[in-house]
């Protein structure tokens, strides 16, 4: 940028190292340095471009210019991609919102420099970034070192920040970093005395400090904490307990009562541990805990050899469309996805977030549970997500900047929480289904925040992509947010669009499945490596989804592959039709599902919850839009519902919905 190369302090610098000076502003003179650049390849030199043109600003890859394309035009050179990791929060990078005075800085500050195989000189701008954003999901398995583990990460956060708030939940409890590090400890001593030849620990809490130390402490003792979803019914609980082949599981007694469910053999309770633990261990514990370097407590507390790619959890899919499934994520996977998460959403020690996604939930134990953790911010926890008096309550209390949440929850909050109750939130998140555009207007009218639409995966440990705000800066602007997309991929995340038959790539702005990779990719489904063959190809994650990503890097999810029908040899969207029918009935009042159909292979139905409206006028509704008369369900198979089924997700329960509409054709 010429004002930097003209600057008298770094001029000679810039000069000994050949550097072009381009500037923004002036024609002739952009065409002068391309033309130079074009002349030093001609000699057989090497041209550096920087292809983003300006320091990312929001932390995210920024779209590719084209200058080098103009450069390249009609030359036989190779192009070179080279990705940088580990350059945020650097002195030049601008973490924090800020360029310099950043402190304390390492010395030597590590990075990464990837080099990719040559691509050809017609190659085109958005092919470069692809393939560089490919080399930037492989670059970050060199972060890691050894001792690289979640728990042996929070040690040394809460030493840091020994009295400082760390969490509190509904029933009024409060912990500081060293308390929870303290209570942690000791129960994490019960666990490797008492269960030493146990590698999985169940787990039956709610989102609450007993379940946050409770996961903390099996984490520490070297063993697997497995969160149940209380929610599925016994049958999933049976099989989840089966898959893993847990003996013990931690819960508490007041929950049980609370949820009413039944105790089990192997359970143990917190209150009982909590109690059973003497002053003496108390105090040696916590002497220990306060004067010990952090790598020395963790090697106390467990003596296995640590490794970073060593299974962290089992999370079981929400089994919205069919059986659930054990997905065994590593410590490398949930500290990858953190790390992502830091660089686009900066947090300090004064934020807090509002936990209300239960810890059997990905996002729950990555976003709410590991997150704050690791970042040295606070979390405040709430058992029940669809509680929003309660929950407007605990945002309002302890300022929390931070909710996470699924479109049905929110739809709840608009109701039921004042804006007074939200106005101390700086991030809003929405996931796990489509957030509609009424819901988005709505609450940014009534809360003047935008609603932040992410994409994720249990598989992906989850998150994939995320809309952020948009950043402003010195005259730069660059976009975080564009409604109606998830965002981009979360830093390390790469993402591409292939033709759902034959896998090809397809061209930006075309429609097709989505695969994605990156260090956050799960190990595996836990004892179906069959399954795990299925989803997993060449290192890539397929979703499932149908989605494009358009010239800004955004991706936009059109579908779910399993929620098409084939009727009369034609593919039929049930998202399409959904969207018809919330424009008519309001917002989360529907669910389109398919039976199978002896003629056209597969019925499609309607489930929905509006007394006011009858079928008939339901279906004369979508007789009259742009809807082809293929996707419009028959009368007969349009039925009221008093409620649309619902997974403990927030999720629509899929599988429930196509029980209920083949009870109702019966």
């Amino acid at each position: 940028y010429k004002p930097y190369y003209e600057l008298p302090a770094l001029n000679w610098l810039f000069r000994l190292m050949k550097a072009i000076p381009v500037s923004g502003r002036n024609r002739k003179e952009v065409l002068e340095g391309i033309e130079r650049a074009r002349e030093e390849l001609r000699q057989g030199h090497v041209v550096c471009i920087f292809a983003e043109g300006a320091i990312s600003r929001t932390g995210n890859l920024l779209p590719f210019k084209r200058g080098f394309e103009k450069i390249m035009e009609g030359l036989d050179v190779p192009v070179i991609p080279i990705h940088l990791d580990r350059l945020w929060g650097s002195i030049f990078s601008f973490k924090d919102g800020r360029f310099f005075w950043k402190w304390p800085q390492r010395i030597p500050f590590p990075v990464t420099v990837s080099f990719g195989q040559p691509l050809p000189a017609t190659v085109k701008s958005a092919e470069v970034r692809q393939t560089i954003q490919e080399m930037g999901s492989d670059a970050v398995d060199h972060r890691r070192a050894p001792t690289d583990l979640l728990h042996r990460r929070f040690i040394g956060v809460a030493k840091r920040h020994w009295f400082a708030f760390c969490m509190a939940d509904s029933s009024g409890k409060t912990l500081t970093y060293g308390r929870t590090l303290i209570g942690s400890v000791l129960l994490a001593r019960w666990i490797t005395t008492q269960r030493r030849d146990e590698s999985m620990i169940g787990m039956l809490f709610p989102a609450s400090i007993g379940g946050a130390l409770a996961n903390l402490a099996v984490a520490m003792a070297g063993r697997v904490p497995v969160n149940f979803n209380f929610t599925a019914g016994r049958e999933a609980l049976d099989s989840a307990i089966a898959q893993c082949g847990i003996r013990t599981i931690l819960t508490s007694k007041v929950f049980l009562a609370k949820a009413k469910l039944e105790e089990r053999p192997g359970m143990v309770y917190l209150e009982d541990l909590l109690r059973a633990i003497g002053p003496a261990q108390k105090v040696v514990w916590s002497v220990a805990a306060i004067v010990l370097p952090a790598r020395t407590l963790a090697s106390l507390v467990d003596r296995a050899k640590p490794n970073p790619h060593a299974m962290a959890t089992v999370i079981f899919s929400s089994g919205s469309t069919g059986t659930p499934k054990g997905v065994m994520l590593s410590h490398h996977n949930v500290l990858s996805n953190i790390e992502s998460l830091a660089q686009i959403f900066w947090v300090t020690q004064a934020d807090r977030i509002m936990g209300a996604l239960p810890f059997f939930h990905a996002f729950g134990f990555t976003g709410t549970l590991w997150f704050p953790l690791l970042s040295g911010f606070g979390a405040v926890y709430h058992p029940n997500p669809l509680d929003a008096k309660a929950l407007g309550d605990l945002v309002a209390t302890h300022r929390a900047t931070i909710l996470i949440s699924t479109p049905t929850f929110y739809s709840t909050y608009l109701r039921k929480c004042t804006k007074a109750q939200f106005a101390s939130l700086r991030y809003a998140m929405v996931g796990a289904e489509k957030l509609r555009d009424p819901l988005a207007t709505a609450f940014q009218e009534t809360y003047g925040l935008d609603l932040l639409e992410g994409y994720g995966c249990t598989e992906m440990s989850p998150v994939v992509a995320v809309n952020i705000p948009n950043v402003d800066h010195h005259g730069e602007h660059q976009k975080g947010i564009k409604p109606g997309t998830v965002g981009h991929p979360v830093p390390g995340v790469a993402a591409k669009i292939v033709d759902p038959d034959t896998r090809a790539p397809l061209p930006i702005g075309a429609e097709g499945l989505l695969l994605v990779k990156g260090p956050n990719r799960m190990m595996g489904y836990l004892g179906q490596p069959e399954k795990t063959a299925e989803v997993l190809h060449d290192g890539w994650y397929d979703t499932g989804d149908i989605a494009a990503i358009d010239d800004d890097g955004f991706i936009r999810i059109t579908d779910r592959l399993s929620r098409f029908s084939k009727i009369g040899g034609e593919m039929v969207p049930h998202l399409k039709i959904e969207e018809a029918i919330h424009r008519f009935l309001g917002d989360s009042c529907c669910v389109v599902t398919a039976v199978p159909d002896e003629q056209k292979g597969e019925r499609l139905v309607v489930l929905y919850t509006r007394r006011d409206v009858p079928p008939e006028t339901l279906c004369r509704h979508l007789s009259e839009t742009t809807l082809p008369k293929l996707w419009i369900p028959k009368r007969d198979s349009v039925f009221q519902i008093d409620a649309i089924p619902m997974l403990g997700t927030g999720k629509i329960d899929l599988r429930t919905a196509k029980t209920i509409a083949m009870e109702r054709l019966a």
